[in-house]
């Protein structure tokens, strides 16, 4: 708990700040780990990343670089969905490799949904996490460990990040595909020095304006990006917000673009053209637009209010970690222009910590 007398935000912004920084320690850290579990994913069996909140989105964008890297299937999916509706997922011993991500290794439906897995199914488990000895460890097969990202906020930042890149390195220690480990190594290196000019353009940009909701569109890999974003900002800031894949904002959502919207595009290469014509459209609207690309061209920094341009010499799937940091930064200043503490949002825990007296859907308690 951060004190009376503290600036508002200090350590969050410190841990969105510290972010390349982390991701270095925390693939140092991974060398270690990952030639004892990878063999467990060399089979063709299914990945299935199980998170909740941030975790999850932690999971939808591994889901997409799993697949890319290793040609494996893959599916991400919150650990509530287990529980409550098992039938659906219908995990089976031998055919499916679930991943349990945690900050913490200590939130109750992630640790019920481990129990499950591993007794009930007998299927075994990998658990990552931040924390030194959390309580999924105790109960999943194996873990990964990230304690250089761990984090006093109550808003997952560094964590997010640095759990995305230590599956992606799994991904790429699984297909043997080197050149993309060292790519990561490279998003460290290249990513510190633009961080400082992020901040000052995201706080110039939001002191400048007022909006009244927020939308975030990405594809691919920067689906969960996306989803990422629109919690980051809600949580610091209580705006409402949200997410949707690029090209479905025309289908509908697009109904809401006005010069009070903020419309947040987490651009590809791999799908440019089309999500260009999507910023072209929405900027016609009158809508507000933030831009995060790698080497925009032309006609996407016309379109762009604020753009965020990375110029990473790193493979795509690798930038979303980055492409991020814009949005977290945008939900941490708008947090404090509205006079919330962005390391202490309201309503909110550091853990979701539920009753352990009552079963949590189709999980009976143990005894």
């Amino acid at each position: 708990m951060t004190s009376m007398t503290e600036t508002p935000g200090r350590r969050t912004l410190s841990e969105i700040l510290s972010q390349p920084r982390s991701w270095r320690e925390c693939l140092n850290a991974l060398d270690r780990q990952i030639p004892a579990v990878r063999e467990k994913f060399q089979s063709s069996a299914e990945a299935l990343f199980v998170g909740c909140g941030s975790s999850f989105y932690v999971a939808q964008a591994a889901e997409s670089c799993w697949t890319h890297l290793t040609g494996q299937k893959a599916r991400a999916a919150p650990a509530s969905e287990l529980l409550l509706y098992p039938e659906l997922l219908a995990p089976k011993p031998n055919a499916c490799r679930p991943v349990l991500i945690s900050r913490s290794g200590a939130t109750s439906e992630i640790l019920k949904a481990a129990e499950w897995l591993e007794v009930e199914r007998n299927i075994r488990t990998l658990a990552i996490s931040c924390s030194t000895r959390p309580p999924l460890g105790q109960i999943a097969s194996q873990s990964l460990t990230l304690t250089p990202a761990d984090e006093q906020s109550m808003v997952m930042t560094r964590s997010f990040t640095s759990m995305l890149l230590g599956l992606e390195l799994l991904a790429a220690s699984v297909a043997e595909n080197h050149a993309y480990r060292d790519s990561l190594q490279r998003l460290a290196d290249q990513t510190e020095p633009l961080v400082e000019g992020i901040r000052a353009g995201v706080e110039s940009f939001v002191a400048a304006h007022e909006f009244e909701d927020y939308v975030f569109l990405g594809q691919g890999p920067f689906f969960g990006i996306a989803s990422e974003a629109m919690l980051k900002v809600k949580e610091m800031s209580c705006s409402y917000s949200q997410c949707f894949h690029t090209l479905e904002f025309r289908h509908g959502p697009k109904a809401i673009v006005s010069p009070k919207v903020l419309v947040t595009f987490f651009l590809s290469e791999t799908g440019a053209e089309a999500e260009r014509e999507v910023l072209e459209e929405v900027k016609g609207l009158g809508g507000v637009t933030m831009v995060v690309a790698n080497r925009p061209e032309r006609a996407v920094r016309r379109s762009a209010d604020h753009l965020v341009a990375l110029d990473l010499d790193v493979p795509e799937f690798a930038r979303p970690a980055a492409a991020v940091i814009a949005a977290q930064l945008l939900g941490f200043y708008t947090g404090l222009k509205k006079g919330y503490d962005p390391d202490r949002p309201p309503n909110l825990s550091r853990v979701v910590v539920l009753n352990n007296s009552r079963p949590v859907g189709n999980l009976k308690e143990k005894s």
